[in-house]
């Protein structure tokens, strides 16, 4: 089998990649540490929930949520044995998560690196779904997600992605809802099983101080050959205008805080496009609001906000640009911004501050390869079709007029929406 180098000479580092008989894509990165971490995903997340094989005549529609139930299910196992218990015995750490556009199943060690290896390919290739086992976790995730609804940080975040969006799945909860997730049936686990764990669907991501030989004895051995499956997937993509401009709700809190976002419509095709994209956002985003930049310093002196965030998310299925805080005036705060952002997009961004975001973010991505977390940072890549290697050279090609032209592009007032949550007056149930 034909073993890929790639290196990058700057930093010193480099990766193998397989394409193995079974059409699993594998990737190692060789770290000269004591523990191991490996990640085995499946293109695969929330936003998926509309899809068919190529060939098919019709998209299936299945209900929000599932990607995450299903996770939850590949830990249980037809002869009843615990896999957490598996891993266990051979001195390992596992787990597993479910975003908007991946699933993943990991596991950390320090030793038995090929028997952990053996276990995390066997238990996530042998589904085991009944239909009293299906059952008996809806009421697991129904209790999980109803747990998420007294969280004011979370409630905040979903009223605004509901303001923001009306149909599109980059609204959705990665849990879905109660009423969603009473729908799904062992049948329908299957069936989205059998289209996205497809292992040409899948990769493999390992870092630590393993050798691809290593980890190509252990897929030689776990895994079968799979005939390609060709996945359509259909995302339901909306303009820039939001569905509501202000939504509030109340809770036990401090103070009012309040969240204002804006969506970017971007959709090019090009992965290194959207990992550009999304750089350049994140130095706009530290040169306007990082901890020492002028409008950080004047609303945390005057009052006005505290706990001040801002980010910048893109996704398969939409990217939102967000800001907030906490404040005793939510409507002098999004004033100020509103000002602040006109006035940027006039004058343009200092240019010793973008550089400074760009040093700060060149060395963020040296540091994101000292540990085997390089793993899961190297795997979140993968998953929108970039290469993490080629972010260094991204983060150096990106010039001021392309940040200038971005913040002239999307922020817009008429774009903006805004989530609030109100403290809960005195005598109000």
């Amino acid at each position: 089998m034909n073993i890929v180098t790639k290196e990058n000479a700057r930093i010193g580092e480099k990766y193998y990649y397989m394409k193995h008989s079974s059409g699993l894509d594998i990737y190692v990165i060789p770290k000269k540490l004591s523990s191991a971490y490996a990640l085995f995903c499946t293109r695969y997340g929330a936003i998926d929930n509309c899809f068919k094989l190529a060939g098919e005549a019709e998209f299936t529609r299945v209900p929000d949520g599932i990607a995450h139930y299903l996770e939850h299910k590949m830990f249980e196992n037809e002869d009843g044995v615990d896999t957490f218990s598996r891993f266990a015995a051979y001195g390992a750490s596992a787990n597993a998560f479910t975003s908007m556009d991946v699933t993943a199943y990991l596991f950390k060690c320090t030793e038995n690196f090929g028997k952990n290896l053996e276990i995390l390919l066997d238990y996530v290739t042998h589904p085991y779904f009944t239909p009293e086992n299906v059952q008996k976790e809806q009421g697991i995730i129904a209790q999980e997600i109803r747990g998420r609804e007294d969280w004011p940080e979370v409630v905040q975040y979903v009223n605004l992605l509901h303001a923001l969006y009306e149909k599109s799945q980059a609204r959705l909860n990665v849990a879905g809802t109660v009423e969603s997730i009473a729908k799904i049936d062992a049948e329908t686990l299957y069936k989205c099983y059998e289209v996205f764990y497809n292992l040409s669907n899948m990769f493999l991501c390992v870092a630590g101080d393993v050798t691809p030989e290593e980890v190509l004895a252990v897929a030689d051995k776990m895994l079968p050959t799979e005939e390609e499956k060709v996945i359509e997937r259909c995302y339901d993509y909306e303009g820039r205008e939001p569905v509501k401009k202000y939504v509030e709700s109340s809770f036990e809190v401090a103070k009012p805080m309040f969240l204002l976002g804006l969506k970017d419509d971007f959709r090019s095709g090009d992965a290194r496009e959207m990992q550009k994209r999304s750089i350049a956002m994140q130095m706009v985003t530290e040169t306007l609001f990082g901890y020492s930049s002028e409008f950080s310093v004047d609303v945390y002196e005057s009052g006005l906000i505290d706990e001040l965030e801002a980010e910048y998310h893109i996704g398969l299925a939409g990217a939102q640009f967000l800001f907030g805080g906490e404040s005793d005036d939510v409507d002098e705060a999004i004033k100020k911004f509103t000002l602040y952002m006109e006035d940027v997009k006039k004058t343009g961004l200092d240019a010793e501050a973008f550089e400074r975001a760009r040093r700060l973010k060149y060395a963020s991505f040296v540091r994101s390869f000292e540990g085997t977390g390089i793993a899961e940072t190297f795997s979140m890549s993968l998953i929108k079709g970039c290469d993490w290697f080629d972010t260094g050279d991204i983060i150096a090609e990106i010039t001021l007029d392309e940040a200038n032209a971005l913040v002239r592009e999307l922020f817009d007032e008429k774009y903006y929406a805004v989530s609030v949550i109100n403290p809960i007056e005195k005598g109000e149930e």
